[in-house]
């Protein structure tokens, strides 16, 4: 008896392994072998003036811990991330409780919502890049009727990541929203009736029923976008190109420039190691420190 439950067994998992076989061999050839070969490059001076790589150990990240330009660009990176997300996720939570209500028109009003989700990037950039345009731009436009002096928003140290952050929030929160909507409609209705017998004001059941039980959707939404906004970086090389003095430059376009302009790959992969430890540990903090606050019933 023990030894044909444990041929069932075997056969089961053998079974379940192939099935898994084909997608854990996409997995290594497209996430486990380049993580590694990144990681490897980053101990090695690999660029175009030196034709065989060499080992220069940690001389990559002494390099960068002493580069000015780094830290800058990191910092723009984390303000950029830290201004984008927690707006972006509000505006999403609230356009997400105004569509879910039964109005005439919501699906209008949804596809309104969620279209700037599909415009590419590059197309994204050319229009906010006409909104800010100096004098004759929208914003500008509007200034100019208060009187008010025309500014060059990307070409202003202190006002072009601000204006980026604008765009990200702009272009991000119609695709947040959609994950809103799922945990709205996923809530129980009749919590609904028991407060609206029970005299609950709007504000009261909103804190106390809505909000607590889309903890989860919270969750997956702030992981999604906190990643999601550190690759977005399409509208750069449109908008501002990472200047003025890199005033707007980002993390990931620092290593395209990196790789493929300055051609070092070495510098490049440190650039990239530090960017997915980061990643990492912003995941982590999301994943750890809002799992005690969520009600998963």
């Amino acid at each position: 008896m023990g030894k044909r439950l444990f041929a069932r067994r075997l056969r089961e998992n053998t079974q379940a392994w192939l099935l898994l076989l084909p997608t854990f061999i996409f997995l290594c050839m497209f996430t486990f072998y380049p993580l590694y070969k990144t990681v490897s490059t980053s101990f090695y001076m690999k660029k175009l003036a030196v034709r065989i790589p060499q080992f220069v150990g940690g001389a990559n990240y002494r390099t960068l811990w002493e580069d000015a330009k780094f830290w800058k660009v990191l910092g723009n990176t984390i303000v950029f991330v830290v201004g984008t997300v927690p707006i972006a996720m509000a505006i999403a939570m609230v356009m997400a409780l105004f569509v879910n209500r039964a109005i005439k028109g919501s699906g209008f009003i949804r596809t309104f919502y969620f279209y700037p989700t599909v415009i590419p990037a590059v197309a994204i950039a050319n229009i906010w890049l006409f909104i800010y345009t100096p004098k004759y731009g929208i914003i500008n436009s509007i200034l100019d009727w208060f009187h008010i002096p025309s500014v060059n928003w990307l070409g202003n140290v202190g006002t072009v990541l601000g204006a980026t952050i604008a765009m990200a929030i702009w272009k991000e929160a119609g695709f947040l929203m959609v994950f809103y909507l799922a945990g709205l409609q996923n809530i129980p209705k009749d919590l609904y009736e028991a407060a609206d017998i029970d005299g609950g004001r709007p504000w009261f059941v909103f804190w106390r029923i809505t909000f607590p039980l889309l903890m989860p959707s919270t969750m997956f939404i702030g992981i999604i976008a906190t990643t999601g906004t550190f690759r977005l970086v399409d509208h750069l090389p449109v908008m501002t190109g990472g200047g003025p003095d890199n005033a707007s430059n980002l993390l990931l376009y620092l290593i395209y420039e990196t790789a493929f302009k300055f051609w070092d790959e070495g510098m490049a992969a440190t650039l990239t190691v530090v960017l997915i430890g980061l990643l990492l540990i912003v995941s982590c903090i999301q994943f750890f420190g809002l799992d005690k606050k969520i009600h998963y019933s």
